[in-house]
């Protein structure tokens, strides 16, 4: 793949942005995929298929860490509006007039939001298990109705960060590497289960990031999005498996928008993790029939 370069972006309200991009050689490149990775996630989500798709030949490719997570550490509010508008700020930032918006679970729900909010630099979106509130199952059905105690809770440990009580110590969270690591296990007896305990453990992902940070990604992944305001293409890959949304009831959802493929996936959630070479080839077939 083509060399990529690190990068911050200091925001108007203080936050440090941090992404990567990388530079394709080709003499007409296509328009740029900017990546975004889920919740309690960070770049590393999307390590290995920067690494491994032909997309890198024809555009450039640009990852970031969403504000609150990982390089982009900051312990104020956040919102899929913040993040949308953060993305737009890297854009700009990069001279990049337009982009075709990759998402993965949280990372989806942010991309559709900046479709919402940004159509004229809305290329296209690739939307990896979107979390459609209606759809929700599992522990986010659960927590739906909690969601108003959660953000009292995050209030609360905000302020307390304010006055210094906080950890000053996250560990640094390789989703490549883990992905190795678990994709050894996932055909042996109990590897799907053991997948699911981990990726989705609360605890596992307080180790990574502020809980004032995790708790606001919970609550934004349960929002409502205004799919009515989304004119972009799209290409929606959704996991079979329902361990946290309902697969019917999204396509369903998802096909009141125009101009739109929804492919199934064989997977519990984690498709970068559980089916990578076919969410590579899903993704590299529409940007080509895309043609932008």
């Amino acid at each position: 793949m083509p060399s990529e370069t690190t990068h911050t972006l200091k925001t108007a309200d203080g936050a440090t942005l941090a992404y990567r991009r990388s530079h394709c050689d080709a003499t007409a490149p296509g328009v740029p995929l900017l990546f975004i990775h889920g919740a309690a996630s960070n770049v590393t989500r999307w390590s290995e298929l920067v690494e491994t798709t032909t997309l890198a030949e024809t555009r450039d490719l640009l990852r970031v860490d969403l504000r609150g997570h990982a390089q982009s550490l900051h312990r104020c509010p956040t919102s899929l509006e913040i993040w949308s508008d953060d993305i737009a700020a890297i854009l700009a930032h990069e001279n990049i007039p337009r982009a075709i918006l990759v998402g993965h679970c949280l990372g989806a729900n942010v991309a559709a939001m900046f479709a919402a909010r940004h159509p004229d630099k809305t290329a296209g979106l690739v939307l990896v298990e979107p979390m459609l509130r209606d759809a929700l199952t599992g522990t986010l059905r659960h927590l739906k109705p909690l969601a108003p105690l959660l953000r009292i809770a995050i209030i609360a440990i905000r302020l307390l960060n304010r006055l210094g009580i906080q950890r000053r110590r996250l560990e640094t969270l390789d989703l490549r590497a883990l992905d190795n690591e678990f994709r050894q296990h996932l055909a042996k007896p109990g590897g799907i289960e053991a997948l699911v305990e981990r990726y989705a453990s609360p605890l596992e992902d307080l180790k990574t990031m502020p809980a004032a940070n995790y708790l606001s990604d919970l609550v934004e992944v349960m929002r409502p999005l205004p799919l009515e305001k989304i004119r972009a293409p799209f290409l929606a890959l959704l996991s079979t498996g329902r361990a946290l949304a309902d697969p019917p009831l999204t396509r369903t959802l998802l096909s009141t928008l125009p101009r739109g493929e929804i492919v199934d996936v064989e997977a519990k959630h984690w498709i970068p993790t559980e089916q990578p070479e076919a969410m590579r080839s899903a993704i590299e077939a529409w940007c080509a029939r895309l043609g932008s």
